[in-house]
């Protein structure tokens, strides 16, 4: 794993600065501690920082082919390499590395752009190809690598795996997105191709971008809704198990490649319990599994853990979080450079830190819960589709709409009253009520004049991008499926992959996520929703598929979350930063937010009158990110 970055320019762009790529490559130094590499030319720079994972000795970046025309630096892993690297040699390729960097230089040689096509991983690296006098960055299918960059004013390309490396150009300017912070405070998390500031972009998922003296074109060269529709022939449930199995066996297989040790981050759910049984199969030896759990004994899941890591004999290791956190969410928002509210941040990254004391690579069972329907609001779109229930829900909105929020997090009455909640939107928008954290209502009591004026009024999600582009392609898909890929084109690279990737390079840690290979992804989407949610039963298919390989106590158990106690520690531990960052005179002060609505929701949450954690967190962040970065 790796952080990258880089500069391009036109004939008549400014010099580059060495100084300036080396400081710029040095401030990702946690994203590869081990190595570290430059090339300049007349119009490009290329930086990295290396975690040496595969060929340690000999696979330095930035790399290049025989006679030096073609440069690259790459973050993540083509796990795909050897199979590649034996197809170029015969096509008269000679390789001066092991490393599976070096096979994308000879891949790019041999079949230009298309060269993505043959690649299968994780990856984001930048290629200069100096005989036609471009540069090209591209980002893997699933979004899970990162990447930023903007055009200056005198067309100079600007470029990194993290925001913070971009930030250090003098000429890029940090001017807030308003639309991006909208996003955030009502789905908290930022949506390719936004980024927190103005003019600084994500590269989307399955994407790649061309610099040519100044103009960039963006490709798209992997979608799931451009994939040929094929005649496929019908497969019966055991068929598809197998596959299923043969395709999670390979994927896993794949990811067990390492010149350094690796292991598992272990919850005991379905999904990493899936990933851990699969590595034992396989012969990983020795099988090292991490686990976090809580002092509050209703957010810890260490003894399905523990059962998972005595069935398959791990070498298990725990680590329990307690709430002294104010210094460490100052160090994690500095890790993610924009606002980001997903609380499960602070045990993915100290489980990453944990492992990193033993591993340099982890598997994870991230993606599962998207590819297969693992999530409850599943589970509720399909109830709702029952008739009754569905007649039922739309009468109940009105008295739903006078009843309070408990405080409690996972009460009953407040799944009950999300749930009618949803009824108040078309179906097809439903799924999207589960994602949000702040409703139109909600917003416009606590937005000022002044930021409802900058967004030019608040719009549905569904009518802005990337939501836009995604909703005419729902109407192909079955209802489970279009929620599926719905997630799978937002949710999942914005939020989840955000998370596992800054936390896990913050410890200087590569994460691999199996469930997420293309071929897989691929697969599964092939099948009929009603094989993943049958009934309420989320995850059938998974779930028949590993019947027999894990306990069916694991198998059956209803999924709990990965969550954390931020209610309690809102109240306890962070309050005084809460009350700082949230007081009178400095939302006054900064224009953005009516203090009136702020004070109402801190009471509410204090008094324990309601659970306002999610809003009042997103806001303690951004205003903590505000210090931080303007």
């Amino acid at each position: 794993m790796c952080g990258i970055c880089g500069l391009a320019r036109t004939n008549n762009g400014a010099p580059f600065s060495p100084h300036l790529l080396s400081r710029m490559r040095r401030c990702l130094s946690h994203r590869g501690p081990d190595d570290e590499g430059v090339f300049l030319d007349d119009k490009v720079g290329l930086g990295v920082c290396r975690l040496s994972v595969i060929d340690i000795e000999g696979g330095h970046q930035p790399q290049a082919n025989e006679d030096r025309s073609v440069w690259i630096v790459q973050n993540g892993e083509v796990y795909n390499f050897p199979a590649l690297r034996e197809e170029l040699k015969t096509l008269g390729h000679s390789f001066s590395t092991q490393s599976d960097t070096e096979t994308i230089v000879h891949g790019y040689e041999e079949w230009g752009e298309d060269c993505v096509q043959k690649l299968r991983g994780m990856y984001a690296f930048a290629l200069r190809d100096k005989r036609r006098e471009k540069l090209i960055l591209v980002r893997d299918r699933l979004g899970i690598k990162p990447l930023y960059y903007t055009l200056l004013e005198d067309r100079t390309l600007v470029f990194a795996s993290e925001l913070k490396a971009l930030l250090l150009h003098p000429k890029v300017k940090r001017s807030l997105d308003f639309a991006a912070l909208d996003f955030f405070l009502t789905l908290e998390y930022i949506p390719a191709p936004y980024s927190i500031f103005k003019n600084i972009f994500k590269l989307p998922p399955g994407c790649l971008l061309v610099y040519d003296n100044g103009d960039i074109e963006i490709k798209t060269y992997w979608s799931l809704e451009s994939l040929p529709l094929e005649e496929k022939p019908v497969l019966t449930l055991s068929d598809i198990e197998q596959k299923l199995r043969t395709l999670l066996e390979e994927s896993v297989r794949l990811r067990l490649r390492s010149d350094v040790p690796l292991g598992a981050f272990l919850s005991g759910g379905l999904d990493s319990s899936t990933i851990v049984a699969l590595m034992k199969k396989l012969g990983c030896s020795p099988l090292r599994t991490f686990s976090v759990g809580f002092e509050e004994k209703s957010y810890t899941e260490l003894k399905y853990a523990r059962r998972i890591s005595q069935e398959f004999q791990t070498d298990h290791h725990e680590f329990m979080l307690k709430p002294e956190i104010l210094d460490l969410t100052q160090t994690l928002i500095h890790h993610l450079d924009e606002p980001f509210g997903d609380f499960s941040i602070f045990p993915t990254y100290l489980i990453s830190w944990m492992a990193r004391q033993q591993v340099k690579v982890i598997l994870t069972g991230d993606g599962g819960d998207e590819l297969f329907g693992g999530y409850d609001h599943y589970q509720a779109q399909s109830l709702a589709r029952w008739p009754l229930v569905s007649f039922f829900g739309k009468a109940s909105v009105p008295l739903v709409r006078k009843i309070p929020p408990t405080a409690r997090k996972k009460g009953f009455w407040n799944k009950l009253r999300r749930f009618i909640q949803g009824f108040e939107h078309d179906p097809k928008l439903r799924h999207l009520r589960w994602m949000m954290f702040l409703t139109e209502q909600e917003k416009r009591a606590l937005y000022s004049p002044e930021l409802l004026h900058e967004l030019g009024g608040l719009e549905a999600l569904s009518q802005k991008e990337p939501f836009q582009s995604v909703f005419p392609h729902l109407s192909s898909l079955d209802e489970t499926n279009a929620e599926l890929f719905l997630d799978l084109k937002t949710y999942l690279p914005d939020d989840i992959l955000v998370k596992v990737d800054r936390m896990s390079m913050a410890a200087s840690l590569e994460a691999r996520v199996p469930f997420l290979d293309h071929q897989l992804v691929e697969f599964v989407f092939s099948l009929p929703g009603p094989l993943k949610i049958k009934g309420l039963t989320t995850k059938w298919c998974l779930k028949k598929t590993m019947a027999g390989i894990l306990p069916a106590k694991t198998v059956n158990r209803s999924k709990e979350g990965f969550s954390i106690p931020m209610k309690t520690w809102l109240r306890t531990e962070l309050k005084d930063l809460m009350l700082g960052y949230l007081s009178e005179a400095r939302i006054s002060r900064e224009g953005l937010f009516q203090y009136a609505s702020v004070k109402k929701m801190v009471e509410a949450h204090l008094q324990g009158r309601e659970n306002c954690s999610h809003p009042l967190w997103s806001l303690l962040v951004f205003e903590t990110w505000r210090d931080s970065y303007l």
